[in-house]
Parts: structure tokens; C-alpha cells; sequence
């Protein structure tokens, strides 16, 4: 990791927690960007400037990048693939690992509520690179793709129908599924809004995803969690007030329905720690669970 990303990472350790609640509020929509920015100048008077805030919470996508899109042991391309019942067609990046000599198994990775940012894109190489074949849809290609900057994305992932999104990431499992070089076994984790589709399609379409890591998403809707067959690794943070709300009553669904299920709450760690672009990256948090992630999937998709 780059020396700016670690003195990056310094900084969530004296900014008050507030800061990255009203981030989180700000980034789903719950305060608009005018609110966000005043809540953040009434911390002038404890120090903190505003170009500091900002570094610390605003997404700097240099410093996301760990496995290099021209790494000599992965190939990247875009794919296109139908979506009858939902925008028409998608778009998505497809990462496989070089030099495949048997059947590979297969990861559906799901970007958080702004479309295909540059570090979805790198998760999507990080799981090549481990062995899989990943498949990153962009939610927002009816519109044109990820503009290139949060703001606009979150506003363009908003303006999209809720259901047809959703029927393009089960269109985009059942193409990724039926992938020529892979095994037939398919996983799927995703970040934040993608936590949530992670839920959403072990529930909706239980025979095509055969395990799911969801990170720091809410359930799927109620009447659907009784399809879930699907093995889960859930992987929630500390300090995620809004997504934490939801799961005590996930869990007794879980448990009712006789779901292979492994929590982790992980200690002192914000919504979006696995996130290495922002302030709120926490870095040893964010390793152990990928690593729990890679070793999930091995043992269910093998």
C-alpha cells in the first residue's frame, strides 16, 4: 500500500465519528449534499478543516487499486448480457484468471449505490487474481455507465427503476453462471447496495447462487428469506447504526429457515471498511474479511 494511503488511513482515528455518520447519511440519501457540508463546518470550531474532512471522507480512487488492470495473471473486458424483464441489457466487467487449466469457479461482485466505481472494478481483479472468474455489473449502463464521480452515479443510480436493477443483477448471475470456463458454481458479494442484492438474489433465485457474502447490507425482503439455501458469510461493521437496525430480525429468519449462516461484526469499524478509497477504509479489518471471503468461497464453490 502506498505511503498516502496509510497516512489516509490515519485519519479516522482522530476525526469524531460523527463525520462519517452524517457521511453515510449523505451517501444514501438521507441528507443532501448542502446539509452534509454544513454538518461537517460546525467541526471547524474542534480544528478540522475542510479539506481535511474531505480527504478523509470523500472517495480518492488512486489509492484503490491493488491488483493493476494490466496485471500479466488476469484478462479484463466488458461484457454485454440480455435482461429481458429488466432494462433490456446490461453491461459488466469480466475478469478471469490467466491461463485457466481447469474449470474455474465463478463471483458475481456487486457495486455499492453509485454504479462501476474504480474500486469495484479492482475487487473484481482481486478475486481473478485469487482464481475465480468475476463478473462486475454496472447498474447504471442504461444510462451510460459510472459518470466518473460518486455524486453523479448516486444520483443516476437513484433515477433507475428499483425492480428493474434488480432483475438486471439476476440476469447478470444467470449469464455469469452459464460461463463457458467455469464450473457451474456460483458466488456473489457485494458492498453496501450490493450487500443488499447479495441477499436479495440468495432469496430470489436460489438455484443459480450457491453461496453469498454480503457486506454491510440490509435483507432481503421478508417473504423472500424463506427460499434462502444458499450458505452466507455476513460480514457487518461495529459502527453501522442503519444496516445493524436490521439484523437481529434477519437473523431469526436465518435461524427459523435452517440457513448455514457465519456472522462477523467487526470492532470499531465503520459502513464501507472494506472501501480503500475513503477515510473509512480500515485496513486490518478489511484484509480479514477478504480473507475469510476468498476461503469461504473456496470451500462452497469448489
Amino acid at each position: 500500500m502506498s505511503q498516502a494511503a496509510n497516512n489516509k488511513n490515519e485519519l479516522p482515528h482522530v476525526i469524531p465519528q460523527e463525520a462519517f455518520d452524517w457521511y453515510d447519511q449523505y451517501a444514501h440519501g438521507l441528507i443532501d449534499r448542502r446539509t452534509f457540508l454544513a454538518k461537517l463546518g460546525s467541526l471547524a470550531a474542534l480544528g478540522f478543516s475542510m479539506s481535511v474532512l474531505s480527504s478523509a471522507l470523500l472517495p480518492n480512487y488512486a489509492l484503490a487499486e491493488q491488483v493493476s488492470f494490466n496485471d500479466p495473471d488476469i484478462t479484463a473486458s466488458y461484457e454485454i448480457f440480455p435482461s429481458e424483464k429488466g432494462h433490456g441489457e446490461g453491461k459488466g466487467y469480466l475478469v478471469t484468471p490467466g491461463n485457466l487449466t481447469t474449470k474455474a469457479p465463478l463471483i458475481l461482485v456487486v457495486h455499492e449505490n453509485r454504479g462501476l466505481n474504480p474500486y469495484i472494478k479492482d475487487v473484481a481483479r482481486r478475486a481473478a487474481k485469487a482464481g475465480f472468474i468475476a463478473f462486475a455489473p454496472d447498474a447504471l449502463h442504461p444510462l451510460g455507465g459510472y459518470p466518473g464521480n460518486d455524486d453523479e452515479g448516486r444520483t443516476m443510480q437513484r433515477s433507475l427503476d428499483r425492480a428493474n436493477i434488480e432483475q438486471d443483477f439476476i440476469a447478470a448471475a444467470t449469464f455469469l453462471k452459464a460461463h463457458p470456463a467455469g464450473n457451474g458454481k456460483l458466488g456473489a458479494v457485494g458492498f453496501c447496495f450490493g450487500g443488499y442484492i447479495v441477499n436479495m438474489l440468495v432469496a430470489a433465485v436460489p438455484d443459480i447462487v450457491n453461496a453469498g457474502v454480503p457486506f454491510y447490507g440490509t435483507p432481503a425482503a421478508k417473504t423472500l428469506r424463506k427460499n434462502i439455501r444458499a450458505p452466507l458469510l455476513i460480514q457487518l461493521a461495529e459502527l453501522d447504526q442503519r444496516v445493524n437496525a436490521s439484523w437481529p430480525d434477519y437473523e431469526a429468519d436465518l435461524k427459523a429457515n435452517d440457513v448455514d449462516y457465519v456472522m462477523h461484526m467487526y470492532p470499531a469499524a465503520n459502513h464501507g471498511f472494506h472501501n480503500d478509497s475513503t477515510g473509512r477504509y480500515d485496513p486490518d479489518a478489511a484484509e480479514l474479511a477478504w480473507q475469510r471471503t476468498l476461503k469461504f468461497f473456496n470451500e462452497h464453490l469448489a
